[in-house]
């Protein structure tokens, strides 16, 4: 018997640890023109160019009750204990349907089962970390309490910052008001986002992406010094030039290779697209 772990699409984590690290991915789901998509199988390029062209933005799902329950499922039917680790609870009630209906499910099914639940209180790779966090412990053999102890830790020392190219997503997906959107745009001020408490709030405001870029590097360094480095990440949303160039400006400065990630269509479509970030948690 050894510990199953669950995510959804939206921690962007690299294909190649999903397939290292077994983890199951369930997907979110995108709504576009109507026609409902799962995130899983979208590529991201072509969403991009079709979001352009589109008069209203793409909204957003959590992922089908089935699919939620089948992940379970198929793990605790053959007597492994499983572990999910999903989107925060306030971006989305992914957390909230395993973490009740779910769960309720299987253990009326299987009342001997061992299934636990996190808000991750985040999203990106801000989450992958700590879903990686938990495979790994998994993969040696730590029990459900040293696992779920491990997410944690990685949850209190992560941090994600990042830096829209317009406001104007934001504000058509209600995350800021028209006048906001629009005084920004009309002086040019750029936030730097960032996930606290599971919500997306402003870090701080520049005149210009570069500055907001170079202030993201400061905080990153300054959290380094101060506290070791653990793992750091670039995210991109469909401006992987970018991406490449803040990566190439953090290996200069650290002195380690930086790898980059795009963010697919859920999260994409409410920021979007030539957003840039740093995602990274650091040693204590």
């Amino acid at each position: 018997m050894s510990i199953k772990i669950i995510t959804d699409s939206t921690s962007y984590i690299p294909k190649e640890l999903i397939e290292k690290y077994d983890i199951t991915v369930v997907s979110l789901g995108v709504v576009i023109n109507n026609i409902a998509n799962k995130e899983i199988e979208i590529e991201n390029d072509k969403f991009y160019k079709t979001l352009e062209k589109l008069d209203s933005i793409p909204t957003s799902s959590q992922p089908s009750v089935d699919d939620l329950f089948n992940s379970f499922d198929q793990f605790i039917g053959e007597g492994h204990e499983a572990l999910g680790v999903f989107i925060s609870s306030e971006m989305s009630g992914t957390y909230a349907t395993c973490n009740q209906l779910i769960k309720t499910m299987i253990m009326d099914k299987y009342p001997k089962a061992r299934m636990e639940v996190i808000d991750s209180a985040s999203n990106c790779m801000q989450m992958g970390y700590a879903v990686l966090e938990a495979a790994k412990l998994a993969e040696e053999g730590k029990s459900m309490e040293e696992v779920i102890a491990g997410v944690e830790a990685i949850k209190s020392k992560s941090r994600f910052l990042f830096v829209p190219d317009t406001l104007e997503y934001l504000k058509k997906g209600g995350r800021i008001g028209g006048a906001a959107a629009l005084f920004g745009a009309l002086l040019q001020i750029r936030p730097i986002l960032t996930v606290e408490a599971g919500k997306t709030s402003v870090f701080d405001k520049v005149r210009t992406k570069q500055k907001a870029i170079l202030k993201i590097i400061e905080k990153l360094q300054k959290d380094i010094k101060n506290r070791g480095l653990g793992q750091v990440i670039v995210h991109h949303i469909n401006c992987e030039e970018e991406g490449r160039a803040l990566a190439n400006k953090i290996k200069e400065i650290l002195g380690i290779d930086v790898d980059i990630q795009c963010i697919g269509p859920v999260i994409g479509c409410h920021v979007g697209p030539k957003t840039v970030g740093v995602v990274y948690y650091t040693e204590k």
